[in-house]
Order: C-alpha cells, then sequence, then structure tokens
C-alpha cells in the first residue's frame, strides 16, 4: 500500500531566526519576513494542489503546537481561502528541544558547554543540549506520528522536524542531514517515491 503524500512546510521567519538563536520549544512569534513566507508558501501549495488535481478542502492540516508554526499554518490557510483555524494541532510536531540552550547562539553555547558541544559537533543525531533532545529522539516520535497517518495530509513544523522526517523516510541518513538547511516559504513533498521541494 502506497504511503501517504505529506506537504511539508517549515513555520516562516522569526526574529531569533533572524538573529540565529537557537528557538527549540520557546515560543517566538513571525516577523514580518516569516508572514510573507508563509503566505508565500500558501500560494506554493495551492499551485501544487491544484497541479495534483487535489481538493484542498478534502486534506487533513496539522500543526506543531508552537505558535510560529501556527500562525505559518493559519497563513497558508487563508491563502487557500480555508477557514484559517480549522486544522489539528499534534504534539509530535513540536521542534527539537535544546533544553538549557534555548535563546543562545551556537558561538554562547559552545562557550558554556565546550566539551559538550565538541562531542555534539562529531556526532549531531545522537548527542542533544544540555536537558534537550537528540535527533535520534525526535525522529522516533516523528515516525510515531508519520505511521498514523491515514491520508495525505498538509503539516506546518520545523526545521528539526522536517530532518528527522527525512531520515525517517530514508530520503537523508543522520550524518548528511544534521546541516542541511531547511527553507521557509517552501513547500517539501514527501513522496512514495522520493523528496521535492518546491519554492
Amino acid at each position: 500500500m502506497a504511503r501517504p503524500v505529506l506537504y511539508y512546510i517549515r513555520h516562516g521567519e522569526t526574529e531569533w531566526n533572524a538573529l540565529g538563536r537557537l528557538q527549540g520549544t520557546r515560543d517566538i512569534p513571525l516577523n514580518e519576513v516569516g508572514h510573507r513566507q508563509a503566505v508565500h508558501a500558501g500560494g506554493v501549495l495551492q499551485d501544487l494542489l491544484a497541479h495534483d488535481g487535489r481538493d484542498k478542502s478534502a486534506l487533513p492540516f496539522v500543526a506543531s503546537p508552537l505558535g510560529r508554526a501556527r500562525m505559518t499554518m493559519e497563513l497558508v490557510r487563508e491563502t487557500l481561502r480555508l477557514p484559517p483555524r480549522d486544522y489539528v494541532v499534534d504534539d509530535r510536531l513540536r521542534e527539537i528541544g535544546y533544553g538549557q540552550w534555548e535563546g543562545s547562539t551556537l558561538a554562547e553555547a559552545e562557550a558554556r558547554d565546550p566539551e559538550l558541544y565538541a562531542r555534539r559537533l562529531v556526532d549531531k543525531w545522537r548527542v542533544g543540549a544540555p536537558d534537550g533532545e537528540s535527533y535520534a529522539d525526535v525522529e522516533v516520535r516523528v515516525s510515531e506520528w508519520y505511521a498514523g497517518l491515514a491520508a495525505d495530509t498538509v503539516a506546518v513544523a520545523h526545521g528539526g522536524v522536517a530532518r528527522a522526517l527525512m531520515v525517517a523516510r530514508g530520503f537523508e541518513s543522520a550524518t548528511s542531514v544534521v546541516d542541511l538547511y531547511i527553507e521557509q516559504g517552501t513547500v517539501y513533498v514527501f513522496g512514495e517515491n522520493g523528496l521535492t521541494k518546491h519554492s
């Protein structure tokens, strides 16, 4: 049986994104650029769904519980002329937790925990921040979420979640994905035969 197609959007930019600060589970809102990126992603999604002959109102929509993902979802749905708040939230789509490093830049995290930071550089997939998660942890919860999908779905979540999903689906390796930039304002399509990016 074919796996569901996933139309995946990373949330738009926040001020912490612009400043290079680790957000993790912190609820940082979209900035002006992020609002524009979300609307753009909605337009890209609209074109993709039309091209695929999909009825946008028949697809399930799901978002991370964090505000930046929810606002992106609502802007995407407005662009699609769908009721903005008619979607579900799933905690398994929350961003990777950076624990004590949340709010820090990478340079600040390195200065604070140089030994752990060095270990993480060698194995970013399995080594997490203090009191945080590893990407391997995120892969477990994201895999569980994806396995429960009953239909093609639109999801709005985070860069770390996208990386974990790429590994879970076998489209990237744990080594190749950790430094892969996940673009904002873009729709990633996780299909049966591969991963495509549309911007």
